[in-house]
């Protein structure tokens, strides 16, 4: 009977906000959404507009500090967070903000230096439907854990080591790719590329990648007729077999940090990068790869956006720009201001984009000219790229309070 009337109670939840059962149910079980491409689910009807007391859902602490953002899994959404007691995941309840769990994956140590913009917790978890993956990096090394949706360690597998060369700490996300999921750790002494089974976290492959630090995230992207593993950093765009580890191929280019995730089109592939050289870059990776363009714009922070034949970015210092992606011509370029850290979203045939102080500014993917519909204020601190499932904003900000707190939202239209 108790099982029946919570069955009840869930799929009333559901029915109430729009939810449809978990066969059917959009998810963002990644960075960078459904592809990694940073584009949500056509079905996506997110909220144009929001403040404090505006379409907001629900509104749940976060306890600690961290800039992963969060992912939804069924009727969880998650995020990574770090105080002086460890490095957590904390699962939500969709519908109404709940904690259903929380897990302290580490004990101790966290890292010592970290760059004013990073965390303890900044990696984003990735998941495959069934389990969560997270990775932290704990006392010098990238350790990654697998976990059930209902917050049982199923096992935890030092990747292996990582300094940053340059004491700011560590940030690329994990990406799961069939039944593996892939790890970076960039530096110059050991760093590595790997892959590890998702049943037990046995080593599939590893990859040598003792470069200078950089902080992207590896994604795969299907580029031609092929699956294909693209990280840039090091003064390099690469591409590997992401069943192998094996460099496909690698091309000059961007700069010798880079934060952001690369975007790809049918053929094509798009890096940026601002260390300490500023360079955009566009390669055809259809066969031979070719470079198609390059400019001294930069994205460092931020990941681009890829939309029918254009690429967008919102830049370090809050510039909004639009090249065609095949020439590289600027279509047009705007000071929207304020620094950032967050990837631009298209979801529901529009572009969101939030800057550091917490404004989220909404435009058109309009290569014809800069179409603005709104400009939502929330917190008073922006660093990590919101979510978008079905007709909700799941988005992670701070206060700006005397005694600094985290918050995570629920956005969506108020009936």
């Amino acid at each position: 009977m108790k099982i029946e009337a919570a069955a009840f109670i869930a799929m009333s939840l559901f029915c109430v906000f729009g939810f449809q059962d978990r066969g059917a149910a959009t998810e963002w079980l990644q960075w960078r959404g459904p592809t990694g491409n940073g584009i949500a689910e056509a079905s996506a009807r997110p909220p144009l507009e929001w403040s404090e007391t505006n379409n907001v859902r629900w509104k749940a602490l976060i306890p600690g500090r961290g800039l992963s953002s969060p992912v939804v899994v069924g009727d969880l959404v998650m995020v990574t967070t770090a105080t002086d007691d460890g490095q957590f995941i904390l699962a939500y309840s969709r519908a109404d903000g709940s904690i259903r769990w929380k897990e302290r994956l580490h004990s101790g140590g966290l890292p010592e230096k970290l760059h004013r913009k990073n965390s303890a917790a900044t990696p984003t978890p990735a998941s495959d439907g069934q389990h969560l993956y997270v990775a932290f990096h704990n006392a010098g090394k990238v350790m990654l854990s697998a976990m059930t949706l209902t917050g049982e360690v199923v096992w935890q597998k030092e990747t292996g080591p990582y300094e940053c060369d340059y004491g700011y700490g560590y940030a690329p996300s994990p990406t799961v790719f069939g039944g593996s999921i892939i790890v970076s750790s960039e530096f110059t002494a050991d760093g590595f590329l790997a892959a590890f089974r998702t049943s037990d976290g046995g080593e599939i492959w590893r990859t040598e990648r003792r470069v200078k630090t950089s902080y992207s995230s590896p994604i795969v992207a299907r580029v031609g007729k092929m699956d294909q593993l693209l990280l840039s950093g090091a003064d390099r765009v690469c591409s590997f077999d992401p069943g192998s580890g094996k460099l496909l191929w690698a091309v000059d280019g961007s700069s010798k940090a880079t934060c952001g995730t690369m975007v790809w089109s049918s053929d094509s592939v798009f890096a940026s990068g601002g260390f300490p050289n500023k360079e955009t870059i566009a390669i055809h990776a259809d066969g031979e790869p070719r470079v198609l363009w390059r400019n001294g714009d930069m994205s460092y922070e931020q990941s681009l956006l890829y939309h029918e034949g254009h690429l967008y970015a919102f830049n370090d210092g809050g510039i909004a720009v639009c090249w065609n992606a095949l020439t590289g011509e600027e279509r047009w370029k705007v000071r929207l201001g304020g620094p950032v850290s967050a990837s631009p979203i298209l979801a529901g045939g529009r572009i969101y984009a939030m800057n550091e102080r917490g404004i989220t500014h909404v435009f058109l993917p309009n290569p014809d000219k800069f179409t603005k519909l709104a400009e939502n204020q929330l917190g008073a601190e922006g660093f990590a790229t919101p979510a978008f499932v079905d007709n909700l904003i799941f988005l992670r900000t701070a206060d700006a309070s005397e005694e600094r707190r985290e918050w995570l939202y629920c956005l969506g239209e108020m009936e």
